[in-house]
């Protein structure tokens, strides 16, 4: 089943040239976007900086609203949402952003944290639903007490993606997750996520500049350059045989990493 199908997406940015003059640059940052993603699955959006990957992630989460084109979610157009509809649209999907630390709030406790989007949504048993996902992401009931300053940095980012699956959503944007933290502790994450993919049934949309990293994660990948995705593929076949040569480069240019 389609989880999300992206439909001939396009967002244009308008840039003044100068202070004095009305000209105006436009940057179209998204060129007729075609994606397809199955529920349960992961895939992996990668390319350079400035390719548009975090533009097409804040158009499916209904943050930028684009010119023209479809985001379907279960077969509806998200950007024909009313505002009853976008909230409970965004109580099925949920971002994991990539700076752990700027994106908790630094005088709320884990538990306040944690619960707030559940009260926003006017949930009940919050206790029992914090104390699980707290659980989930493998940390304890005393650290619902503590403040983000105490601990460390993927503990940080295991209490955002706590963050983020408090109100059980169906999808995932991880938008650059583990750019923040070291190699060894970006392999615990990763696989943080693989294990809640399968406990949870998640579907993840995983946002990257490395191509190294995601062939452990995704079960697609999908390459975005200039604004297209120029290749949409399953990760062994887009590995074995890339087809397109913006592929072939970012693929010659990485180098092995291992994640256990």
């Amino acid at each position: 089943m389609i989880l999300i199908s992206i439909k001939n997406l396009n967002k244009t940015y308008c840039e003044q040239s100068d202070f004095l003059s009305p000209k105006k640059n436009a940057q179209h940052v998204l060129k007729g976007i075609n994606l397809d993603i199955k529920q349960g699955e992961i895939v992996s959006l990668v390319g350079e900086s400035g390719c548009g990957k975090s533009t097409l992630a804040n158009c499916i989460l209904k943050l930028i609203t684009p010119e023209d084109g479809e985001i379907l979610f279960e077969g509806k157009n998200i950007l024909k949402f009313d505002k009853k509809e976008t909230f409970e649209y965004r109580k099925k999907i949920q971002m994991v952003f990539q700076n752990p630390y700027s994106s908790l709030n630094p005088k709320m406790k884990i538990k306040d944290t944690l619960e707030e989007p559940l009260i926003i949504h006017n949930e009940k048993n919050r206790k029992e639903k914090i104390e699980e996902i707290i659980s989930l992401v493998g940390l304890s009931k005393d650290d619902l007490k503590k403040y983000p300053h105490e601990f460390s940095g993927g503990q940080r980012q295991r209490i955002a993606i706590a963050r983020a699956l408090i109100l059980k959503p169906k999808f995932i944007v991880a938008d650059e997750p583990v750019s923040a933290l070291d190699v060894s502790i970006s392999a615990t994450i990763i696989n943080l996520l693989l294990e809640l993919r399968e406990k949870l049934n998640l579907t993840i949309l995983f946002i990257s500049h490395d191509l190294n990293l995601v062939r452990y994660l995704s079960d697609k990948i999908a390459v975005m350059h200039k604004g297209e995705i120029v290749e949409f593929e399953k990760c062994y076949e887009l590995f074995s045989n890339p087809k397109n040569e913006y592929t072939k480069y970012l693929i010659s240019s990485i180098r092995e990493i291992k994640i256990n």
